[in-house]
């Protein structure tokens, strides 16, 4: 009688990959947003969606199964010239822009994808993202395995707040910190009753919305700038985010703390709930209480609030470090935007324009 082969004895044969091309966003990019990463959760269909709706563009999707199981979506819009077959990947600036892929995804998957990225574009924009992105990092892989050319562009340091290591080391926040926010508080009083509270989830309303854009139309960003960066008002990226509270998942990670002064809005810190990770994505005042310092003695407040949550770390990411450093974030993860670009012709005209693209980005 013969003796059954052991399992042992059978070769693993490597996992198959296949790769769907679709016209507009993927219904199965929940489901691996769902899979991926806490940190790159908020990376959902509603995310795609608004910015279509905000910054516009025709959409396809490239989605990576792993036998019969999605574990990669990668939704691209073309830019530049048609003739010159270009792709980037949509989404708000704020906090990143990336693409959703399960935490066990694995190289083979960006593999099978960039072999079906190259029968569809020449080149790929992929970013701002941070250096440790995890799709990123399998990209990177990937692009070397296939013989894709990967060129980027500094953008900007970004500045991370270690709540839980802070603490633990019992230097945060500071007693004389909450002293002098203490003090603040009690002048602003004088200019009104105080009315301290939270949105997210369902409390993401119209109203809600209005009242975060009538502080920027106050703030320094609206008196200084032409306001298209202001993150709420109908000039600036207030589609996007009243868009994307349109995504019950979204709009649960979606994080305001607002302070009214006299019933009026006079402060706000918005942010991205991830797990145990905040993104901060803004932070705004009416300047008529600047020397009672209340956006900073509403972000304290907030940040204690996120440690209640269970909360360890804010990413500060880009921009004015002073503030930051002073609140104790310490430098993170670089951010660039980068393209990658298929063998070939393709790649040989990229190299010879390389320079332009990393010069397009800011000094380091």
């Amino acid at each position: 009688m013969t003796r059954p082969m052991p399992l042992s004895d059978f070769e693993r044969l490597p996992p198959l990959y296949a790769v769907q091309t679709c016209d507009g966003l993927s219904s199965a990019i929940d489901s691996v947003a769902e899979a991926a990463p806490a940190s790159h959760r908020f990376l959902r269909y509603g995310w795609f969606a608004a910015a279509l709706q905000a910054y516009g563009g025709d959409a396809r999707t490239l989605l990576v199964s792993r036998e019969g199981q999605p574990v990669a979506a990668l939704p691209i819009t073309g830019f530049g010239p048609a003739i010159l077959k270009l792709a980037a990947v949509p989404g708000s600036y704020w906090p990143f822009r990336s693409f959703p892929a399960r935490d066990d995804a694995g190289v083979g998957a960006f593999e099978a994808l960039l072999d079906a990225l190259g029968r569809e574009v020449n080149a790929l924009r992929f970013g701002p993202v941070y250096d440790d992105d995890p799709s990123l990092v399998l990209l990177g892989e990937a692009a070397r395995s296939r013989g894709w050319l990967a060129i980027d562009r500094f953008i900007a340091d970004s500045f991370l707040l270690d709540m839980a290591a802070k603490r633990a080391e019992g230097t945060w926040p500071r007693n004389s910190t909450l002293r002098k926010n203490r003090f603040h508080e009690k002048h602003l009083a004088g200019h009104g009753d105080l009315d301290w509270s939270f949105v997210t989830g369902a409390g993401w309303s119209d109203c809600a919305f209005d009242d975060l854009a009538a502080i920027e139309e106050k703030s320094w960003i609206a008196a200084r700038t032409d306001g298209s960066d202001a993150k709420f008002t109908q000039t600036g990226h207030g589609i996007f985010w009243r868009a994307a509270a349109a995504d019950p998942a979204l709009a649960e990670m979606m994080w305001a703390a607002v302070l009214k002064v006299g019933g009026e809005p006079a402060a706000f810190s918005f942010d991205l709930n991830a797990g145990t990770l905040k993104y901060a994505i803004a932070n705004s005042y009416d300047p008529a209480f600047a020397k009672h310092s209340p956006g900073k003695i509403l972000y304290y407040r907030n940040l204690l609030r996120a440690i209640e949550d269970g909360q360890s770390v804010v990413d500060w990411g880009a921009g004015d470090s002073g503030y930051k450093k002073v609140i104790g974030a310490e430098q993170g993860p670089a951010i660039r935007d980068w393209l990658f670009v298929r063998p070939g012709v393709a790649s040989w005209i990229a190299r010879a324009l390389r320079g332009r693209w990393t010069r397009s980005g800011n000094r380091a």
